[in-house]
């Protein structure tokens, strides 16, 4: 059977790998019959274990896996049970299972309240602790910061003492943005009465979506049962639009926070909202205002997102000198998400002397949709690439390093744009059949020299690309010293309307040269020095991973150039061992010198050292430091664009032109011929985001945020 014509349309992706996109892109006003109940569950387990690609039935393996993953979501920071305790749960959670199937979830319900006293407990605690007086930022804190590699505490003074820690930590957070201790007191409590409150908010419902969640999680790291609220996200994600106001909002201390107003937007139009603005109150036509405040964002986004041409009205509080509160009608339309497509832009580098434009095309994500006239992220490159060889450019940056996968079918069309015709991914499903997905055309859409930009975030479809372009010697790949490593394919199975969906693990894929992305993902051939090296981030390094495997290789020599002198015949050089080793070393003169990659070592080498194992004191330093550069590059940054000073900065685009430099040049360096750039820069810079993520690790612990964060509505 073509896996693209199935009914459930294939998608492989890391941070959404969902595949069906329904009819619309609105949200509900209210949730929508029927609900997920107790007895629906054994029936979706059963569909799960069908179309799993290893699992087919519950054995005692994949029991005590449901257990494990269960107990984690009830205590992730492993700061309510007591070890003693957890084993009682596990051994409690192993009847569940049976229980469940027999439309019995009683002890999913009695776990519930109990969880519910425990964080009334957690709450107690820490309200005293920061209510007393006496309270001071215990700056020689020490905190073990991945919870997993934490033993559970044997006793309540174990646990008290590793929950002092984290409310230092978490203190921490407030008080290097410069919040005085008392207001960041009076913060982190409320953040503690939240957490009360979204334990006492949980309906029946949530128990039982994170319960099959868990069942579907415990097959492998990318199966899940997605809510109605979480596969609406997804719809929006894959075709760049909805129905809503324009916004970005965010949960913060119990407010709705405006994060962004999205431009081209309804709310954009009326020239009204700001960034940091907080939404206190919603109302429909006709209605009374909701109070929203302390509400979760996902009930939040349910009521303001709605049907096109409605209106919704929203009460508004402005912080500035004095608060301002105010309200605004904004009447629904149709957003385009213009940010998360397909863009280009062009840097000019120096070759020889010589001006050089370089194309870098950035794609977030492997986009489309089903509706008609949708937008298609295999169409918008294609087009940003006949700009590309318009504007004349010498080469092209092709950057995936943010990109976290997509459409499996859309994938396959973007890597055909740069060969001519021959395989590009091998499928390998539940029966062991083997499909090899092809570029649909002949035409190539950019035939010029390509590099493509990886990190360990670009995975499934990212690896898809890059995998290919490489084994067919078609493109440089440049970044971190490997992909993701994620090599599965997962497909939407939809539920009826209201329930969601579920996304199962379905297949493999593998690369043209037979090798699977699974674990290994996709080597860099030039190397540049990244915060993710010091992470255990990867797919190699995620729970129930499933093992790689291969296949007998499928390169087409069809893809490949020809030595035909025909004005349509491709005109690129393949990409030789002697090439690779030749930009390996450019690159690696200019990293040693770089100042900002040299910190990035250091870093890691720092991070290191630790082991896992973080001191406050050490942490609030290294985020005082981080302020100062930022204000330095700020100050710098505006001394640029005013003119009075050129003197060149490190920065993402400086990287890329540096990278585009080394491109422009590649077709002469078989000859030994071609010239260094003029500047010192470096290949690749450091990733910003894995920055924030290392640096930020401890905030992970606070658990303030229980809703994804920022969502668009």
């Amino acid at each position: 059977m073509n896996l693209l014509t199935q009914s459930t349309r294939i998608v492989i992706g890391l941070l959404l790998p969902l595949a069906l996109i329904l009819p619309g892109g609105g949200a509900i006003a209210a949730k929508a019959e029927p609900q997920l109940s107790c007895s629906r569950i054994p029936e979706l387990s059963r569909t799960l274990l069908h179309k799993h690609i290893s699992f087919h039935y519950v054995n005692d393996e994949l029991r005590q896996r449901v257990v494990d993953t269960y107990v984690k979501r009830l205590d992730s920071s492993k700061s309510l049970y007591l070890a003693g305790e957890v084993e009682a749960l596990k051994l409690k959670l192993r009847g569940v299972i049976q229980q469940i199937r027999d439309d019995n979830c009683s002890a999913l319900l009695e776990i519930q309240l109990d969880q519910i006293v425990r964080y009334e407990a957690l709450q107690k605690f820490a309200t005293e602790l920061l209510a007393n007086d006496d309270y001071e930022l215990d700056t020689e804190a020490v905190l073990i910061i991945d919870p997993d590699k934490r033993s559970y505490a044997i006793d309540a003074k174990g646990r008290d003492e590793l929950v002092t820690k984290l409310i230092h930590f978490q203190m921490s957070n407030y008080v290097s943005s410069d919040m005085d201790l008392v207001e960041a007191r009076e913060k982190l409590t409320h953040r503690y009465e939240l957490m009360t409150r979204r334990a006492n908010e949980k309906t029946n419902e949530d128990l039982y979506a994170s319960y099959l969640d868990a069942f579907a999680t415990a097959l492998d790291p990318h199966s899940n049962y997605l809510s109605q609220e979480v596969l609406e996200d997804f719809q929006i994600s894959m075709g760049l639009s909805l129905e809503g106001i324009g916004v970005a909002l965010s949960a913060r201390d119990g407010y709705s926070v405006v994060e962004k107003v999205i431009p081209g937007g309804a709310a954009a139009g009326l020239k009204v909202l700001e960034p940091q603005d907080k939404i206190i109150a919603v109302a429909q036509d006709g209605e009374e205002p909701v109070d929203i405040i302390d509400m979760a964002l996902r009930d939040v986004v349910r009521l303001i997102r709605g049907k096109r041409g409605t209106t919704v009205h929203l009460t508004v509080l402005r912080q500035g000198d004095t608060a301002e509160r105010f309200q605004v009608s904004i009447v629904r339309d149709k957003i385009n998400l213009e940010e998360q497509a397909a863009k280009i832009r062009f840097e000019e580098v120096k070759v020889g002397g010589e001006p050089r434009k370089v194309a870098v095309l950035e794609l977030p994500s492997f986009y489309g949709g089903n509706d008609p006239g949708g937008r298609q992220s295999s169409e918008d490159v294609a087009a940003l690439l006949d700009e590309a060889r318009k504007e004349k450019a010498v080469g092209l940056v092709l950057d995936l390093s943010r990109n976290g996968g997509g459409l499996l079918d859309t994938s396959v069309d973007i890597a055909g744009l740069f060969i001519e015709e021959g395989g590009i991914v091998a499928v390998r499903d539940t029966f062991s059949q083997v499909q090899v997905l092809r570029d649909p055309n002949s035409r190539i859409a950019w035939d010029g020299p390509l590099v493509v930009l990886i990190s360990r975030v670009s995975a499934s479809a990212s690896e898809i690309v890059a995998g290919a372009l490489k084994d067919y010697r078609r493109a440089v790949i440049v970044g971190d010293d490997h992909s993701f490593g994620k090599g599965t394919v997962q497909s939407m199975v939809p539920l009826p309307e209201g329930l969601g969906a579920l996304k199962v693990t379905t297949a493999l894929f593998f690369r043209p040269g037979g090798q699977s992305t699974q674990h290994s993902g996709v080597a860099s051939d030039v190397v540049i020095p990244s915060i993710f090296g010091t992470d255990e981030f990867g797919e190699a390094h995620q729970t129930y991973s499933l093992p790689t495997q291969s296949i007998a290789a499928f390169l087409d020599p069809s893809a490949l150039p020809t030595d035909s002198s025909s004005e349509d015949a491709p005109s690129w050089k393949l990409i030789t061992p002697a090439l690779v080793q030749e930009l390996a070393l450019r690159s690696k003169k200019r990293v040693d010198v770089n100042e900002d990659l040299i910190k990035v070592r250091e870093r890691i080498a720092k991070s290191d050292a630790r082991n896992g194992v973080v001191h406050l004191a050490e942490l609030m330093k290294e985020k005082e430091e981080e302020a100062a550069e930022k204000e330095a590059e700020e100050e710098a940054e505006a001394i640029n664009e005013s003119g009075d000073d050129k003197t060149p900065t490190a920065s993402a685009e400086k990287i890329e032109e540096d990278t585009g430099a080394s491109l422009a040049s590649a077709e002469s360096t078989d000859k030994d011929t071609a010239a260094e750039p003029e500047d010192g820069s470096a290949a690749l810079g450091e990733n910003k985001e894995g920055e924030e993520k290392t640096d930020s690790v401890a905030a992970a612990e606070a658990e303030e945020e229980d809703e994804p964060s920022p969502q668009q509505l």
